[in-house]
């Protein structure tokens, strides 16, 4: 099962404006439309503008309609917008953009959106061909003519084909671009929908092969069948030629937890199959089902990140964990024989601890090797770590990778080989595809062009002090030779939040809607990201939130002090938990900001748990519905606005069909703002789920009122 935190990387990348090609975009489920925390008198006389959370109300969408209609006239009627929007979404659609490609038996697939194809043209090429600057590509399933000929608005969701000889597929699309989704069965070989295959109706949840005549499926199967968070809480073996109905249940989990799914590993010579109890985030169980439908739990600590992968068990721990003769430091990377270990074996090998200044990122296996992908002081660096024997690795660095910038790496083929996909880049030099052989210098696929000018410009990486003493890295990407008076309109962005992390990646929009401009852009690492591992993330959970805040505020003081910008010169954006990073900035520390872009955010922290899905971020956040609210209140914005305080202006941007977080957290927002006669604006794209945009032009659209608008505000 995709992670929230996957999810929110994609989601946070794509409201950057950064590349999301190696970004997990597939279907992480979110819940169905479920009821809200009943809206009694007393309810809605505490809060006035509850009805705005009536997603498709017909007044609450004439309100939307008529603010958009406000924002289009005052930032879409500016010199210049139209001009940014088209450079835009000629970078979205360019035909330069690496296609990114997954190996499916013998061919390289990528989904390819571009102008002529909004929606997408999922397409099949070789190797030979793709090694060439210009592959021809064979379409497997048109997007757009999908949607002509269902009169439907069908987006991507992702596909997962079946293991060893790949004929059949099952393909997500949601409608308009939201969390919900429905599944269906293609056949690869004849490239047609099966007719009378595996079809899953539309909900969150989802389909995963056991073989040819089984899924697993796990989805809304009626009442009761949803977790409290919305999330399917029950996952059943479904043969093929019956109803879904009665598939036969494999698990049922409790109303209380978040997420429930199974899978089969179907790599030959180590086909098992699993369970997935995610009860909330950061715990959760991984139970190995036998063939007789008994389930054994892997005993590993809830906390720890594990994964199975042909004779190894992987554990990451995000707590200490003791064990009888041994102690295991939060961060470790932790590995053992997986036979070995369901037969009590616990003499696990240490293949990476972490120290003060490195973490573990991410790691993958090839055929032979574990490859450790690590961030150190938020710049990569890659390892190789090669089994010899029993308990002993031989560990190398990965031949080719660059020493600056930022590396991504993902397995070719981890069944049949030790390719590697490697892609580099940094804040100004384009991302560039290898093919690498472990041990053997890289062989460079393809280049994206410079997407803006860069000449002249710098990156460079600071470090301010938090309120804490805490010591904060952030990137300043810049002209080299700006005036050091304060003048200078700069944009700092952050997240925070789900310990995820963000490196110098190459920024096409940002590049030419913001540093091509003249304008400074700063990348934030605060605390509730992953970037020095675990321990990084559980500094501003819960009771802690403040924490990332502070780091932020941190860094637009030491801007300050480095004379860089000064407040009237400095914005800031964020998006999901970004966006509630936002709002604490608006409230909180006004004064530090010229102008704030506050995109698809959580900002109603008293209702955010009752919203969609967010019941299942509260190991992030807390329950507002016990005594967690003292500490939640302080950091929920919508109830920390107050009358008379000058705020700076601001933009909110959502999506009606983001079902993951509420829109009605923005529309209350701006409504309150409104009344205070805040310098607010606001923008609600029909579609787009959580991400903001369906298609190129959307997103063009959304990213260009938001550099405008910030324009406008800090060039003044």
């Amino acid at each position: 099962m995709p992670t929230h935190s996957h999810v929110c990387l994609a989601v946070a990348l794509a409201v950057a404006g950064v590349s999301t090609t190696a970004a997990t975009l597939a279907a992480t489920p979110a819940p169905a439309p479920k009821p809200t925390m009943p809206t009694t008198t007393a309810a809605a006389s505490a809060d006035p503008y509850l009805w705005l959370e009536g997603v498709e109300d017909a007044k609450a969408l004439d309100w939307v309609r008529e603010r958009n209609a406000k924002a289009e006239a005052e930032i879409g009627g500016a010199p210049g917008f139209r001009t940014l929007e088209a450079d835009l979404r000629a970078i979205l659609d360019s035909d330069a953009r690496i296609p990114g490609v997954q190996k499916i038996g013998g061919y390289y697939y990528n989904l390819w959106k571009d102008k002529d194809h909004p929606r997408g043209l999922w397409r099949r090429t070789t190797l030979a061909e793709y090694r060439k600057s210009e592959p021809q590509w064979e379409t497997v399933i048109d997007i757009d003519a999908l949607n002509a000929a269902e009169n439907e608005n069908w987006v991507w969701h992702g596909v997962e084909c079946l293991k060893p000889k790949y004929e059949r597929c099952l393909v997500a699309l949601s409608r308009g671009g939201a969390d919900a989704d429905v599944t269906r069965e293609f056949d690869l070989d004849s490239r047609t929908w099966v007719a009378d295959g595996f079809s899953r109706p539309e909900a969150k949840g989802g389909l995963q092969w056991a073989d040819i005549d089984t899924v697993y499926v796990y989805t809304d199967f009626g009442a009761g069948s949803l977790t409290e968070a919305g999330y399917p809480r029950i996952v059943k073996e479904w043969k093929r030629g019956t109803p879904m109905e009665s598939a036969k249940v494999v698990y049922e989990g409790k109303p209380q937890d978040m997420y429930i799914a199974a899978y089969r590993d179907l790599t030959p010579g180590f086909e098992r199959d699993f369970v997935s109890r995610t009860i909330a985030f950061y715990n959760d169980e991984l139970l190995l089902r036998g063939k007789d439908g008994t389930l054994v739990k892997i005993d590993v600590p809830n906390s720890s990140k594990k994964a199975v992968h042909n004779q190894w068990l992987t554990v990451e721990l995000r707590d200490p964990w003791k064990l009888k003769d041994r102690s295991y430091e939060a961060g470790s990377l932790l590995v053992i024989d997986f036979d070995k270990f369901m037969a009590g074996n616990r003499e696990f090998d240490v293949v990476f601890l972490p120290d003060e200044h490195t973490s573990l990122s991410d790691y993958d296996w090839t055929k032979q090797h574990l490859v450790l992908n690590l961030l150190s002081d938020v710049k990569s660096k890659v390892r190789v770590m090669t089994p010899i024997g029993e308990g002993s690795w031989r560990q190398s660095l990965l031949v080719g990778a660059p020493a600056v910038g930022t590396v991504g790496i993902a397995p070719v083929d981890a069944d049949n080989s030790d390719a590697l996909w490697m892609t580099t880049s940094d804040f100004l030099t384009p991302t560039t595809l290898s093919l690498v052989e472990i041990g053997q210098q890289p062989e460079k696929l393809k280049a994206m062009p410079a997407f803006f000018d860069a000449s002249g410009m710098v990156t460079e990486q600071q470090f301010a002090t938090s309120k804490d003493g805490t010591k904060v890295p952030y990137f300043v990407v810049r002209p080299k030779h700006i005036l050091m008076n304060g003048s200078t309109p700069t944009l700092l962005w952050g997240y925070g939040g789900f310990e995820v992390s963000y490196t110098a990646s190459y920024n096409s929009i940002a590049g030419r809607s913001w540093l091509q401009q003249g304008g400074v852009y700063v990348l934030a690492n605060i605390r509730g990201g992953g970037e020095y591992g675990p321990r990084w993330h559980q500094a501003a959970l819960k009771a802690n939130r403040h924490k990332a805040y502070e780091d932020f505020a941190a860094i637009a003081e030491d801007l300050f002090a480095r004379n860089i910008t000064s407040p009237k010169r400095l914005g800031a954006q964020g998006g999901s938990n970004g966006g509630l990073l936002m709002g604490n900035m608006i409230v909180q520390y006004p004064h530090l900001f010229g102008a704030v872009v506050c995109q698809v955010p959580l900002l109603d922290m008293k209702r955010y748990s009752h919203l969609l899905a967010g019941a299942s971020w509260m190991a992030e956040y807390g329950d507002p519905d016990t005594k967690d609210w003292e500490f939640i209140k302080t950091f929920s914005p919508y109830h920390l606005l107050k009358e008379g305080t000058e705020y700076p202006p601001v933009l909110f941007t959502t999506s009606t069909r983001d079902d993951r977080v509420h829109p009605g957290h923005a529309r209350k927002m701006m409504a309150k703002m409104e009344a205070m006669n805040a310098d607010v604006r606001y923008y609600e794209n029909i579609e787009g789920g959580h991400g903001g945009a369906a298609n190129n032009q959307q997103e063009a659209h959304m990213r260009a009122l938001a550099y405008t608008f910030l324009w406008q505000q800090l060039s003044k």
